[in-house]
């Protein structure tokens, strides 16, 4: 009687993992299964972690939220927040903000903020705000950025003086041959080639300028949690190149995301992306 009771428990729970519909799961960076309570621990023993994002992808956002979350309770005030989708002369009004200086509505107001902000952003913005945290804007102002992807880095040189302290020193290090820049180049296809460099430059610029302030807003014994788009941190490349180039010690834990239909397996090219990727079914609405 014991045994088949044993066995009909069994058969239940197998029929109910079969039956789950998981929004996520998350993976480690060969493609074995992962817990979140291991990617916790790996991330508030890291001097930077990165939390490559879909954009309009709700989990994403709900998964930023909680990791902020439970790396203040773990780190406490020696958090700091950052993110692609704040421009660096925003710097001040963000501080103002989060000093109670100035209200809600004039900085939604006069801030270049994304469209999505209220329901994928703000959320970490007043987080900050109400423990007391930094928030860094790691972005180059997009008007500069769309220079160089008009006119190339030269261009930079033209500007008033003033204008530098919103960007990475120039000149920057630039390396076409980095898969994060020259899987972009093939992508474009028959795109006339200064418009293929040039993009790519642009890229780079934006990268660059997000380790910039990164490593101006970090201090050892602090962990720096950055918010951007995946691309910008996947392979280890991109803004984490231009941070080895500076500071080759410091210890680095990268988080992806990935859609696909079927989320029992990491799909084999998403392998290697992060040291955690988080799969999300494709089917997941979107946030905006």
């Amino acid at each position: 009687m014991k045994k088949i009771l044993l066995l009909s428990i069994v058969l239940i729970s197998l029929l109910s993992m079969k039956n789950d519909k998981p929004a996520f799961r998350l993976f480690d960076q060969n493609g074995k299964s992962a817990s979140y309570k291991e990617l916790l621990k790996d991330a508030s023993e890291a001097d930077i972690v990165f939390f490559g994002e879909l954009h309009d992808n709700p989990i994403c956002h709900w998964l930023e939220y909680e990791i902020t979350a439970d790396l203040f309770a773990e780190r406490g005030k020696n958090l700091v927040l950052g993110a692609e989708m704040f421009e660096a002369d925003n710097q001040l009004m963000i501080n103002e903000y989060l000093g109670g200086l100035i209200k809600e509505k004039n900085f939604e107001a006069e801030a270049r903020l994304w469209p999505n902000y209220k329901t994928d952003y703000k959320r970490l913005l007043n987080f900050a705000r109400d423990s007391s945290l930094a928030f860094i804007a790691t972005d180059i102002p997009r008007r500069y950025a769309a220079m160089v992807n008009k006119s190339s880095f030269e261009v930079l040189n033209t500007l008033d003086k003033s204008a530098f302290q919103y960007m990475a020193p120039l000149p920057i290090k630039y390396d076409s041959t980095l898969a994060c820049y020259a899987d972009m180049a093939k992508m474009m296809g028959d795109s006339p080639s200064h418009v293929t460099t040039n993009i790519c430059r642009a890229q780079a610029m934006k990268d660059a300028t997000m380790a910039h302030f990164i490593l101006q807003n970090f201090t050892k014994g602090k962990t720096f949690l950055h918010f951007n788009g995946s691309y910008h941190s996947d392979r280890f490349q991109s803004i984490i190149w231009y941070l080895k180039q500076a500071n080759p010690a410091l210890k680095i834990v990268t988080i992806s995301s990935v859609e696909q239909a079927d989320l029992d397996d990491l799909k084999k090219e998403s392998e290697g992306l992060a040291n955690y990727i988080i799969a999300v079914s494709e089917s997941m609405s979107k946030s905006q």
